[in-house]
């Protein structure tokens, strides 16, 4: 798991706009709205929650194209699959460096674009942990939407659709439990569930997507 998470790391480095494109994405989508609906105060805070959360969620399915179809194009995970090591633990690794370079820097941009919509200030650290748990979360669901739609062509509507419905409810209780801290009331039910769920994706996620790589490279075979 070491040696494929410091390969993952090196590749990712050489390719800059795989970790910078979400992140600019993410930071376009959340600045137009202001634009969009209007610079009212009232409106911002109450579209907020929605808001950060629908774009951090597009954010990291804008870059989960790219977790498997390098590898499987220059014939790597064929190799990998081969190889007799837990094809389990080399997803997770690979998940692991997704997150790094996809999901965290969504969470260290989200308290500045929280204040640019007026969200209240006791908000903010649950706007982050939601977002700690919820991207995580995604990039697991994601995982399995790629493993099932490598080698694709023209795959990446495919893996919208896959992924999308598996996302919902970590998209539910994130913006609830931000909607929740911003209105004063209790948020720790939906961050429970927020950890419920990521606990699920880290128990059924690497497995899955083990499979469904094992089948795409036999397949490609």
């Amino acid at each position: 798991m070491r040696c494929i998470f410091q390969r993952e790391w090196s590749v990712a480095m050489r390719n800059p706009g795989q970790w910078v494109n979400p992140l600019l994405f993410f930071i376009v989508v959340v600045t137009l709205f202001p634009l969009g609906v209007g610079p009212s105060p009232q409106t911002l805070s109450t579209i907020a929650p929605g808001v950060l959360w629908v774009s951090a969620l597009l954010a990291v399915l804008l870059s989960l194209g790219a977790l498997f179809d390098a590898d499987y194009s220059d014939g790597t995970l064929e190799q990998l699959a081969l190889s007799g090591q837990s094809l389990p633990v080399i997803v997770l690794a690979k998940v692991l460096v997704h997150w790094l370079l996809s999901g965290m820097p969504l969470l260290l941009m989200s308290p500045v674009l929280g204040l640019l919509l007026n969200l209240p200030s006791q908000a903010i650290p649950v706007l982050m942990v939601s977002l700690l748990l919820g991207t995580l979360s995604l990039s697991l669901i994601g995982a399995i939407g790629a493993a099932l739609t490598v080698g694709l062509n023209q795959a990446g509507v495919l893996l919208s659709l896959l992924v999308l419905p598996l996302s919902v409810p970590v998209l539910i209780f994130g913006s609830s439990a931000v909607a929740a801290a911003a209105g004063d009331f209790a948020a720790s039910g939906q961050l429970l569930a927020l950890l419920a769920l990521l606990i699920l994706a880290l128990s059924l996620a690497p497995l899955m997507a083990s499979l469904a790589l094992r089948n795409g490279v036999s397949g490609g075979t």
